[in-house]
C-alpha cells in the first residue's frame, strides 16, 4: 500500500530540506466546490503530491480545498498539470508569495476537515454560490480613493498589525467564525456604501463576501487573491500599494514585505518592528513580534521567566513541557499581557 502519511521527524525533515540542491516555489491556492468523499480525494492528493516532492498544508473539506505549499520549481509544471487535471480545480489561480526563500515548508500535510475555514455557519440556505464581486489591484485602488468605500479585513489581529489597506477596519475577534456577525453588525449603518473585504490569500474574504450577501448586504467586493495576488500585481502594473507594512504568512516564513513601512511595535520594548517570531521555550512557542535588540537580550523567548527555562538543561525542559497543551498561543494587545506558560504569571515587559 502507497505511503500515505510522514514517518520522519520534524528535525530530519527539515536538514533534507536544507541540504536540498534544487529551488522550491511557495504558492497558495483554494477552491469552493463539493467534493463527496474528502477522505478518497485526500489519499490520492497525497499519493500524487508526495511523489513529487511537495510540502505544505492542505485541508480538504466537503466545501473545497485550501493550501499553502511549497513545490520544486524544476516540476512546478508537472505539478500544475497535475492540479489542472482535477476538472474543478482547471485554471484556478496560483498565488506565488511575494517573498520566496524556499523554506517554507519541510513536510507534507493534507488533512480533513469539517470545513476548509471554520465559520460557524448553521444557516442551511446560506450558499457559496452567491458571492461578492471580485476586485483586482487596479479596482482596489480606485474603490478605496472613494468617500463611499467601507474596507474591511478579514484577518486576525496579529496579521492586521503588522500590515493593512490604508483606512481599513480591523474586525476585533479572534476566530473567523466570531468575526462573520461582528462585522455585519459593524456595517449595518453602510448598507449603502461600496463594502470591500480582504485577506491573506483570499479563501477567506470570499466566503466573508457570501455571508455579508446573506445577511442583506448588496454593495459587497472581495479583493481577488488576497494581499498575496493584490502584491504581485501592483509590482508587475508599477501601481502604489495601498497596503502598508507586511504580509503575515501562516508558514515558516511568518511574514512578507509589501512596503518598507513598519506600523508594528516591539511586544517587549515598544520600538518599532514587525518580525514575528515563536518563544524560543518550546513549553511556550507564544507568537509576539521582537525586535533585533531584544532578541539578543531575551535569546528568541518572550519573558526572562521563558529564557531561564529555554536555557535549562533538555532533561529538565522535558520535565516543565509534561502534560502542557500548547496550542495556537498568540499575543494579544487587548488582554495587555503575554499568556501565562508553565504556571508563571508573565507580564509584558
Amino acid at each position: 500500500m502507497a505511503q500515505l502519511h510522514n514517518r520522519v521527524s520534524n528535525k530530519e525533515l527539515k536538514q533534507k530540506l536544507y541540504e536540498e540542491d534544487f529551488d522550491r516555489t511557495t504558492i497558495s491556492f483554494y477552491q469552493y466546490f463539493a467534493i463527496s468523499d474528502p477522505a478518497l480525494f485526500r489519499d490520492e492528493m497525497y499519493q500524487a503530491l508526495n511523489a513529487m516532492q511537495v510540502f505544505g498544508r492542505i485541508y480538504i473539506a466537503t466545501e473545497g480545498i485550501n493550501a499553502q505549499i511549497s513545490v520544486p520549481t524544476h516540476l512546478f509544471d508537472l505539478f500544475k498539470a497535475y492540479l489542472f487535471s482535477i476538472q474543478p480545480l482547471q485554471g484556478i489561480r496560483l498565488n506565488k508569495a511575494v517573498n520566496d526563500n524556499g523554506k517554507s515548508f519541510w513536510v507534507l500535510k493534507i488533512k480533513v476537515r469539517e470545513k476548509v475555514v471554520a465559520d460557524g455557519i448553521e444557516d442551511p440556505h446560506f450558499s457559496m454560490e452567491n458571492k461578492g464581486k471580485y476586485v483586482n489591484a487596479e479596482q482596489m485602488n480606485q474603490l478605496l480613493a472613494s468617500p463611499d468605500t467601507i474596507v474591511i479585513d478579514m484577518r486576525n489581529h496579529y496579521e492586521y498589525e503588522v500590515g493593512h489597506f490604508d483606512n481599513a477596519i480591523e474586525i476585533p475577534s479572534d476566530t473567523f467564525r466570531d468575526q462573520l456577525p461582528m462585522a455585519a453588525e459593524m456595517m449595518q449603518s453602510h448598507k449603502d456604501k461600496n463594502i470591500i473585504m480582504y485577506c491573506t490569500g483570499g479563501i477567506r474574504c470570499e466566503k466573508a463576501s457570501a455571508y455579508m450577501l446573506h445577511e442583506g448586504f448588496k454593495n459587497v467586493y472581495h479583493l481577488e487573491g488576497g494581499v498575496i495576488h493584490y502584491a504581485n500585481e501592483i509590482k508587475a502594473a508599477g501601481l502604489e500599494s495601498k497596503f502598508k507594512g507586511k504580509n503575515f504568512v501562516f508558514d515558516d516564513r511568518l511574514g512578507e514585505k509589501i512596503t518598507e513601512d513598519i506600523i508594528a511595535s516591539c511586544h517587549q520594548c515598544g520600538k518599532p518592528a514587525d518580525t514575528h517570531t515563536n518563544c524560543k521555550n518550546d513549553a511556550c512557542h507564544l507568537l509576539f513580534i521582537q525586535c533585533e535588540a531584544c532578541a539578543k537580550t531575551f535569546d528568541g523567548c518572550c519573558t526572562t521567566a521563558c529564557k531561564e527555562v529555554f536555557h535549562l538543561p533538555l532533561e529538565a525542559q522535558e520535565v516543565l513541557r509534561k502534560g502542557v497543551k500548547k496550542g495556537m498561543q498568540v499575543f494579544n494587545k487587548a488582554k495587555e499581557r503575554l499568556r501565562p506558560r508553565l504556571g508563571i504569571d508573565i507580564e509584558v515587559k
